[in-house]
């Protein structure tokens, strides 16, 4: 049986530009940083190309790693910092695709509450969505999403307030 190595280790090795070791990191990983992608973005396409340019630049990113606090961690910040970028650059804001118009439906068609909050979530403005995310769904603490995000840890609470504020609006109006 095979030794699995610990991820500090098999970081170390694909900074270094080991093929087997990043192979290795994106099945360990690679899930984690398309889910929260998706979590950031709202689409499945736009969390594909994120994870790619994630995987893309790991190897000279894990150089500036340095090992310093979860691995797991770090690559969650990374895959929000390369989503928030991606949408940045292309001015998008919650815009769907053709290719992802079945999802869209598919989501919308189910009933109950689940759909209603995707619903709304969707329709938050992009800055409230993102540190409900991060806060709530990801786990992050104020400092973290501050860190992240490049804003002060105070803004980062009143993003938190102002979402969920508005996520009872409109969670109200559908149900």
């Amino acid at each position: 049986m095979t030794e699995i190595p610990p991820p500090h280790a098999l970081a170390r090795r694909a900074a270094a530009g080991d093929a087997d070791a990043l192979a290795a990191l994106y099945h360990r990983y690679g899930e984690l940083v398309h889910r929260t992608a998706w979590r950031v973005t709202g689409s499945a396409a736009e969390a594909d190309d994120v994870l790619q340019d994630v995987f893309i630049g790991l190897p000279e990113a894990l150089q500036k790693y340095g090992a310093r606090g979860s691995l797991e961690g770090w690559l969650r910040q990374v895959a929000v910092r390369t989503a928030l970028m991606r949408m940045r650059r292309s001015g998008r804001r919650r815009e769907v695709p053709l290719e992802g118009a079945d999802e869209v439906a598919a989501t919308a068609a189910q009933p109950g509450l689940a759909a209603a909050l995707h619903r709304a979530l969707a329709a938050l403005p992009e800055p409230l969505r993102t540190v409900f995310v991060l806060k709530e769904v990801e786990g992050y603490s104020h400092a973290e999403i501050a860190e992240t995000l490049a804003i002060r840890s105070g803004t980062s609470e009143v993003r938190l307030f102002r979402a969920r504020k508005l996520l009872q609006s409109l969670l109200r109006r559908s149900l």
